[in-house]
């Protein structure tokens, strides 16, 4: 057994890719060894922005032997009419050095082949390895690839070295033009010296002594530690950012943090465009004092040793001010006029170039906020509808254009500058939550409907453009938005449905009257598919789910209440007989139309029985006795053993199956019987 090593050094590779890269390298080798039946013991990853590398013990010099059953020509092709092999058999059996008696038929999914299986002896893990690597390599499906040179590679970032051992001897391949070696480099400024790996397990030591820390999660540790190491000796907070520490991570590879300072005019600026400054264009660490008002103090992760920390300081606060000054410039700029003269620039702004500019947008928001003011008796309206037409205004601010993930944020900021009241400044703020799974919800009423606005019109309007999510494709974040929109009404009891939204976001889109249907059962099958998902992860099972969702009523609370109520019948003991009695009504009604019952028809005893039972318990599921419907079984199945339901008089049959759609209507109230498991 030896230990397998493979690093392959880039040029720079971007932070946020790093990770994902080696996750898809390790999985890409793995797969490769599973295939090709090497015995390896465990898998470690090494990352920093110049390598990725894996590093694989206790892999086998030798694979195993192996039985491998190879497919030839379908059957009508190797033996003629008489049943003699052809020459297409003689050649495929040639081909794998076999006799032609030696072929024989397997039955596939296209049909009847021609197979032979034969032992295969296990090679030299070492050959394996050199034959098998740069096509396995050069096949990874890796995200944000780019080609270089003349080179028809597809990588990361462009390759410049490959460093691949098998114990102490290398791995001889070749890929687009780079030929592997037992060489790596160390930092690219404190150590570019080629350095020589004669064991892959002194690997992470032989880069440590070349300022490299391979281990992305000893990184990581150093970084954060340093941060607190900060805060206890300065008595401050560093702003809590795993994003922004994961991020900078993967953007050095010698660790050492440096702190830095500006003047303090610049706290005149808003809490957040500080610290968004610093973290967006500088990835610094922005800090506060232990009262939580911010400091002009920030730390910047840098990549090389602590001797040079005075250059790196003075650096970081050069480029710092000179972003503090932009932020200080579009910051005064944009106060000049009123938050509400912004609304009419909208106008100049395409959101969609079918479906018209922001101000457009704004308005359609607008009217779906008075429609939901409407349902929910929001008073005042007035002021409703100016915050909603606010809520894009800041998009067109010279900070907004400048940092986009301050949408919002400074839309308050400047409302309140504006002379608005709190209460629609934080609804122009607050509009956008939830941002993300777990992110905090609108707190005001005035947020929480435009926020429930603006999602279901964007939802509404990209579906309308087929501009709709599709596997890991996502451009609008419009799964995100369905389940924000979906998390509100989970929050909020309100007498709001999906469908009642959705068909009113469809209303205020140039949609032809005959599409308006069908684009309404896209959005919400959509919106089926997140609760399924949403709904299955609190533990319901999917089949109540299911049946619950059947029903055109997607009312969160509601909706909860009946998967609750189907929960709880299930539990029963008599469930199973009810569920098989409702799909006997559920059956028999698969393609049926049925009118209303003409009571006068109902002239069997077992009619009239079932008749009265599917009433009485109809009354009892409106005052929410769900458990009413036990009473449905026995009538149920006494109907269709005593009388024929397609009965040779037509009013008859037509009157019994009128009576099963109205028993189905009362199972209805719950969901859809039919499909619960």
């Amino acid at each position: 057994m030896k230990s397998f090593l493979l690093e392959i050094g880039c040029e720079e590779i971007p932070g946020r890719f790093v990770l994902r890269g080696l996750e898809i390298l390790r999985e890409g080798l793995v797969r490769f060894l599973d295939r090709e039946s090497v015995e390896y013991g465990s898998v470690s990853g090494y990352a920093t922005p110049r390598r990725l590398t894996i590093l694989i013990d206790g892999v086998s010099g030798i694979q195993k032997d192996r039985t491998v059953e190879t497919l030839g020509p379908p059957k009508k092709v190797a033996f003629d009419n008489e049943g003699k092999p052809t020459k297409a058999a003689a050649g495929f059996a040639k081909s794998l050095n076999v006799d032609v008696d030696k072929l024989r038929l397997v039955r596939t999914d296209r049909g009847e082949y021609v197979a032979v299986t034969v032992e295969v002896k296990g090679r030299e893990t070492k050959d394996v390895l050199s034959e098998g690597l740069p096509g396995t390599i050069s096949s990874l499906q890796l995200p944000k690839t780019m080609r270089w040179g003349d080179g028809a590679l597809r990588f990361l970032r462009p390759v410049r070295w490959i460093a691949a051992l098998f114990g102490s001897e290398v791995i001889s391949f070749e890929l687009d033009g780079i030929k592997s070696s037992d060489v790596s480099l160390g930092h690219r400024f404190l150590s570019p010296s080629a350095i020589r790996i004669k064991d892959p397990s002194a690997y992470l030591s032989l880069l440590a002594r070349n300022y490299v820390v391979a281990d992305y999660a000893e990184r990581k540790k150093i970084i954060s530690d340093g941060l607190r190491k900060i805060e206890a000796d300065r008595n401050i907070r560093v702003h809590e950012d795993e994003e922004l520490l994961d991020l900078v991570t993967f953007l050095v590879e010698y660790p050492v943090l440096v702190s830095g300072s500006f003047e303090d005019k610049y706290l005149e600026l808003p809490r957040d465009l500080l610290i968004t400054v610093m973290r967006t264009h500088q990835k610094y660490f922005s800090t506060e004092d232990m009262q939580g008002n911010i400091l002009p103090h920030y730390i910047v992760v840098s990549n090389t040793t602590s001797e040079n920390s005075d250059i790196v300081r003075k650096g970081a606060g050069r480029v710092l001010r000179a972003r503090l000054e932009d932020a200080v410039f579009y910051f005064s700029e944009d106060r000049k006029r009123p938050l509400w003269d912004y609304v009419e620039r909208l106008r100049k702004v395409t959101f969609q170039e079918r479906l018209g500019t922001l101000h457009d947008k704004a308005e359609r928001t607008k009217s779906l906020c008075s429609f939901i003011a409407g349902r929910l008796n929001f008073r005042p309206v007035e002021k409703l509808l100016r915050a909603a037409m606010l809520s894009k205004a800041d998009l067109v601010t010279g900070i907004v254009r400048e940092f986009p993930e301050l949408q919002g944020y400074m839309g308050m900021i400047y409302a309140l500058n504006s002379g608005e009241d709190k209460e629609t400044a934080n609804a122009v703020c607050e509009h956008y939550l939830p941002k993300s799974a777990g992110d905090a919800l609108p707190a005001g009423e005035m947020g929480t409907i435009i926020s429930l606005a603006d999602k279901m019109d964007n939802i509404a309007s990209f579906f309308h453009l087929g501009l709709i999510p599709s596997g890991s494709e996502d451009p609008f974040a419009l799964r995100r938005q369905a389940a924000g929109l979906i998390t509100i009404l989970q929050n909020r009891e309100y007498p709001l449905s999906i469908d009642m939204l959705a068909e009113k976001a469809i209303e205020g889109l140039p949609v032809s009257p005959g599409n308006k249907g069908a684009l309404l059962e896209q959005v919400l099958k959509f919106f089926n598919q997140r609760l399924e998902g949403s709904l299955s992860a609190q533990g319901y099972g999917y089949d109540l789910v299911d049946a619950a969702l059947a029903v055109r009523n997607l009312n969160m609370n509601d909706l909860k209440s009946r998967i609750d109520a189907l929960s709880d019948l299930r539990k029963d003991a008599g469930f199973p007989s009810l569920l098989l009695a409702a799909k006997r009504v559920y059956n028999i009604l698969a393609k049926v139309q049925a009118d209303k019952v003409d009571v006068s028809l109902l002239t069997e005893p077992v009619e009239k029985e079932l008749y009265s039972a599917a009433v009485r318990t109809g009354n009892e599921m409106t005052n929410r006795n769900f458990r009413a419907l036990f009473e449905l079984e026995r009538p149920i199945n006494a109907f269709f053993d005593g009388v024929l339901v397609m009965d040779k008089d037509e009013r008859i049959k037509n009157n019994r199956l009128a009576l099963l759609s109205s028993v189905k209507s009362v199972f209805g109230a719950l969901g859809d019987f039919s499909k619960i498991v």
